[in-house]
């Protein structure tokens, strides 16, 4: 990418160990490097955010008030990112939003004030990777033990071993001399505002929605993860 201005994370299996459903903060335990990749990402003035699907709501598993608290959590353990955004729906009910679809990565671009264009996208599925491009964002894959081995394959050349190498490769390819320099904000950097708890409305439907244009925006009433897209054999807990 030509670009960067800000990265998006999955939470489950990317920045978090993955515990099944988990409504309880206590339970957050963040991964290797999870941490220090939204540091870097921050360090070099790129706006960070979360991407989730958190079908468990939808599947009357969890509230959204338990998801909130969860990611609360998980911002304070993080250092604080920009913006945390997650899809409530089970997979069968034909949202817009539940990767790999694109619409949650286009509201989190829209919320930081970033064109998804100049998004890095880091999740540990297909469905993160597939997401970020019908986004128009770039994806990478950083594959752990729930991975499936065909998706693997499938996006080799486009992973990474952990969310802090995967950063870092992406800054030197937008031309940022990571470690050259001491890090510091962009001069056109978005300042970062506090992450605040959103509004207990439905949070697959932001305040004010884009309007993308129809061709590149599937048909809400479509199935969100056709088979054949998302792959997910050999993760236990379908989020």
């Amino acid at each position: 990418m030509s670009r960067l201005s800000a990265v998006l994370f999955d939470r489950d299996g990317t920045l978090v160990v993955d515990v099944p459903y988990n409504g309880d903060p206590d339970r957050v335990r963040l991964l290797p490097g999870a941490a220090a990749a939204v540091a870097l990402a921050r360090a070099h003035g790129l706006a960070t955010g979360v991407v989730s699907n958190q079908s468990g709501i939808g599947r009357g598993l969890l509230t959204r008030e338990q998801v909130l608290r969860v990611n609360e959590r998980a911002d304070e353990l993080l250092g604080g990112l920009d913006t945390w955004e997650f899809c409530p729906h089970a997979p069968e009910a034909g949202c817009a939003c539940r990767k790999p679809r694109p619409g949650l990565v286009r509201r989190a671009a829209e919320r930081l004030g970033v064109p998804a264009a100049e998004c890095l996208v880091i999740g540990d599925i297909a469905a993160d990777v597939l997401a970020a491009r019908a986004a128009g964002a770039r994806g990478v894959l950083v594959p752990n033990a729930a991975t499936a081995p065909a998706e693997v394959a499938r996006f080799a050349t486009e992973s990474a071993p952990d969310a802090l190498t995967a950063v870092r490769a992406a800054l030197i390819e937008a031309g940022v001399p990571v470690g050259r320099r001491t890090p510091g904000p962009r001069p056109d950097a978005r300042p970062r505002q506090p992450w605040t708890r959103p509004a207990p409305a439905d949070a697959a439907t932001p305040a004010r929605p884009p309007a993308p244009p129809p061709d590149t925006v599937p048909d809400e009433r479509a199935r969100c993860a056709p088979p054949d897209a998302v792959g997910p054999a050999g993760r236990r807990w379908p989020q």
